[in-house]
């Protein structure tokens, strides 16, 4: 019979137990392994049964169990220490608190997903993570952040495969009440909502949830309440799916609603209200909407508005491809914005304005994300440095008449939260070295160069440890497949085989992500018969370990799937190579640490930077990777493989797989399986253990989401806080009215005649030549612009590379033509053809740089040509 209502009852805890509840509704437990530890000391059978979830394995403790703890001392010894490592945890200063008062009071985070832990399954894959591990970061640095995203009642997708390989999608529906959540109330007690206009006067609701991540409260809204239509009940069922409005209408809820969640947030609990708002990936870039309107609503007019919420506000580009990116329709956008629908003080065209791609190569129908993100921000970045190049290309027209290497788009190269993929064999090994303080410290810092620690490891630890995790993956893989084979319909007796899938002494490759088809899951299977060589090798066998959802209405990605599936089902190598299906959190943490080997081998540069490599990494595992996102900044030969590119404009897709196939499968058989599986003077495969040693020591700091969040405050928060602060009201319309006079004059604004105190088309190194100039302000100012020399090498073409710029200063006051004359010494730093050129942007104390207006004025090709401006 089927229940016609479901409700959640908790477990009444006796009181010595109480502490239990806060521990298990705060995330650190997920990682902090003595609170893990405690709950799973509490009924290791039922720690089991609920996935390692202490909000479910409090309510499926027997009372009597609960009752025998209660009297248990040692038990609640441990339990008392637990909880006021939680609390000093939660009061104590750390690094953030050390710093300059500089720093944000609060920075507000928004994503469209967080990964936090297998508990709280609202997140998709690479984007969602790295918010859940800055989330964590943060909460381990004292950085005063506050995260906002969507509850999604579906989550992402649960993953099975048919007989016959093919995904199957399954969303189960999740029940706040049943997750580590608490509903945020009023203090009358009624759960605080936000709610957003919609067309034709309907309302869309939404309650918010908290999630205490350590330190850092997470706010989830949730629309599946009872005061919205069934439509609107429906906008947060489940993350990335439903059609185009759906999408605008999850996006609204996150940017505008979001802000509205935490204005109620700080009004209810006191927290700083946000100096910095850093919106992760477009998705959430309507926050700045509704921060301008907040401001209208407070007197300033539009622009003055949009300066003030630009100078605080980061945008973090996640996408090197435009079609990774959200685009709706113009009159979508144009809908549920304006007098009938949200937003109605703000005119409809100034939103529109804010997204349309009003530039060369645009659409000018579409609305775009990204574009929006990056103009209602004055910070942006891209997450690793090769990355940030191609962003700075991708979104060069919003800058015309910059080089793409100024437009400003900077990096930060993303990192990973080492005590949540960390092994716990690892940790106790380095524990074992340097004391465990120690040790938590250099894994949640971030700050050091290297671990030189590592080095005095001994080989037989090392070994053994690798092995270990090894065997532990092993038994992992055979749990998963015999369930994934019952749900394909398999009975037990056929089961058999599944004894023998690995061997815990045979190198072990992993690759599990996304499906995208620039990943290239199966480029492995190119060659079958060369792969099917390195399985089944009599001397040095290779094993795979492979994980990844498609998404659901990618019918490509699920065709990749099937086709490494039926491969992996072969009778002939099934039990060298695997597919696991529902690639998580919980899957991931077993198989990071248990692989010799993380294989990567998207299409350069389309991995913006791809963090599983890191966890894998930070594990002592290997990498054997193209040379994209992070390995591009990366890669010494001491950590791993490069695998070689074949990119040149000229190989069409199919070559370039096949040559990429064959130069991974040549260091296969030719460099990683000979150094694994041979054996040094001491039995042992030390050149192997010397690069695991390596790869621990001198990546293992670098890759830390400590170092990535320290980062992100240093180089982004801090400065952002310190524009918000200066742009009070008056600066914020100084401002506003300057650009717009600036823009109306530019038209006037030229560089009219060049010289130079040269002689001649050559110079020595070292010398310094005088430039004079002549520019037509028109009805600026020498105040409003800067006057720039810019020099460096010269390409083939007379390109400038490498461009050093040099300010010059006016001279006396406009000639009669009201010209402005302008000079300065340009230094000849370096040999080999060097040019130089002039070049006129507006200045402002308040612009971040110089390419932020978008204005620049460069000498017209006559002016070129009379100056002579290259020296050979």
């Amino acid at each position: 019979m089927k229940a016609i209502r479901r409700l959640t009852v908790r477990p009444v805890l006796p009181d010595p137990l109480r502490p239990l509840s806060d521990l298990a509704r705060n995330l650190r437990w997920s990682w902090h392994p003595e609170t893990r530890d405690l709950f799973q000391s509490v009924d290791r059978e039922c720690w089991a049964a609920s996935g390692c979830d202490p909000v479910r394995l409090l309510g499926t403790v027997p009372p009597a169990r609960l009752a025998e703890l209660a009297e248990d001392r040692r038990f609640l010894r441990r339990l008392t220490a637990v909880a006021d490592d939680l609390d000093h945890y939660m009061t104590g200063d750390r690094w953030y608190q050390a710093q300059s008062d500089r720093l944000p009071a609060a920075v507000a985070y928004f994503s469209p997903e967080f990964g936090i832990t297998a508990a709280l399954p609202q997140y998709s894959g690479g984007l969602g993570i790295l918010a859940g591990d800055h989330l964590k970061a943060a909460s381990d640095l004292g950085v005063p952040l506050i995260g906002v995203g969507l509850l999604y009642r579906h989550g992402y997708f649960r993953q099975s495969l048919s007989r016959d390989g093919w995904q199957q999608e399954h969303y189960p529906v999740l029940d706040p009440h049943e997750l580590p959540l608490a509903l945020l109330r009023e203090a009358d007690g009624t759960a605080a909502h936000v709610a957003l206009a919609l067309p034709g006067g309907r309302e869309l609701r939404a309650r918010i949830w908290l999630a205490q991540v350590g330190r850092v409260p997470l706010l989830l809204l949730d629309s599946d309440v009872e005061e919205n239509d069934l439509g609107e009940r429906g906008v947060t069922d489940r993350l990335y799916g439903g059609g185009s409005e759906h999408r605008l209408l999850q996006e609204m809820l996150l940017g505008i609603g979001g802000v509205r969640a935490v204005r109620t947030y700080c009004r209810l609990t006191g927290h700083a209200a946000p100096e910095v708002f850093h919106t992760n990936e477009g998705h959430a870039g309507f926050l700045g909407l509704e921060r301008i309107s907040e401001l209208c609503d407070e007197g300033l007019e539009f622009g003055s508005a949009l300066e003030a919420v630009r100078a605080g506000t980061v945008f973090t580009t996640h996408t090197p491809v435009p079609a990774g990116i959200d685009r709706f329709d113009r009159e979508l956008v144009a809908r549920h914005f304006g007098p009938d629908a949200e937003l109605p003080r703000i005119d409809v065209e100034r939103v529109l304005r804010l997204g349309m791609e009003t530039y060369p190569g645009g659409e000018p129908n579409l609305f775009n994300m990204a574009v929006m993100g990056l103009r209602l921000a004055q910070r942006a970045n891209g997450v690793s440095l090769l990355h940030g190049g191609v962003s700075r290309e991708m979104f060069a027209g919003l800058w015309p008449g910059f080089d793409a290497d100024e437009v400003p788009i900077t990096s930060v190269t993303n990192g990973v939260h080492a005590p949540t993929w960390v092994a716990p064999e690892v940790f106790r090994l380095g524990a074992r070295q340097i004391g465990v303080q120690r040790a938590e410290d250099a894994l949640t810092l971030g700050g050091s160069d290297r671990w030189d620690s590592v080095a005095d490891l001994p080989d037989q630890d090392v070994w053994e440890l690798r092995r270990t995790l090894r065997e532990q993956l092993v038994e992992e893989v055979r749990d998963r497949l015999r369930a994934s084979w019952r749900q394909r319909g398999a009975g037990t007796a056929e089961l058999g085989w599944i004894d023998d899938v690995l061997d815990p002494d045979v190198l072990t490759i992993g690759f599990a992500r996304r499906v995208p088809s620039y990943k290239r899951l199966t480029l492995m299977l190119r060659d079958r018969d060369r792969l099917m060589d390195l399985l089944l090798h009599p001397e040095r066998p290779i094993q795979i370990v492979v994980a990844g959802k498609a998404h659901p209405a990618d019918d490509g990605g699920k065709r990749l799937v099937q086709e490494l599936v039926r491969f992996a089902d072969d009778p002939r190598v099934r039990h060298r190579i695997v597919f696991l299906p529902d690639y998580g959190m919980a899957m991931a943490q077993k198989l990071y640490p248990g692989c010799d080997i993380w294989l990567n081998n998207p299409l350069r540069p389309l991995e913006a930077c791809g963090t599983s490599g890191m966890k894998a990494a930070l594990n002592g595992c290997l990498n054997l990777s193209v040379l994209d996102g992070w390995w591009d900044e990366w890669f010494q030969p001491d950590f791993g493989w490069a695998i070689p590119t074949a990119d040149g404009a000229g190989t069409d897709p199919d070559r370039r797989d096949a040559i990429e196939a064959s130069a991974l499968y040549d260091l296969l058989e030719q460099r990683i399986t000979p150094r694994f599986y041979e054996r040094g003077a001491s039995g042992l495969p030390d050149r192997w253990i010397e690069m695991v040693r390596r790869t621990l020591s001198l990546l293992g700091p670098k890759v830390l989401a400590g170092r990535m969040v320290r980062e992100y405050v240093e180089r982004l928060y801090a400065p952002a806080a310190e524009a918000h602060r200066a742009m009070d009201p008056d600066s914020a319309r100084a401002l506003a009215e300057w650009k717009a006079r600036v823009r109306a004059a530019w038209p006037g604004v030229s560089v009219d005649h060049v010289e130079t105190s040269a002689a001649g088309a050559t110079a020595e190194l070292g010398s310094t030549l005088g430039l004079r100039v002549r520019v037509n302000l028109g009805d600026l100012a020498p105040d409003d612009v800067e006057v720039q020399a810019v020099s460096g090498r010269v390409d083939s073409e007379d390109r400038i590379t490498d461009a050093a710029t040099v300010p010059l200063k006016p001279v006396g006051g406009p000639d009669l033509d009201g010209r402005w004359a302008y000079e300065g010494p340009l230094a000849l730093d370096r040999t080999g053809p060097f040019g130089y050129t002039v070049r006129i942007l507006p200045a402002h104390r308040l612009l971040a740089s110089g390419a932020e207006a978008g204005l620049v004025a460069v000498p017209s090709d006559d002016v070129l040509q009379a100056a002579g401006l290259l020296m050979r």
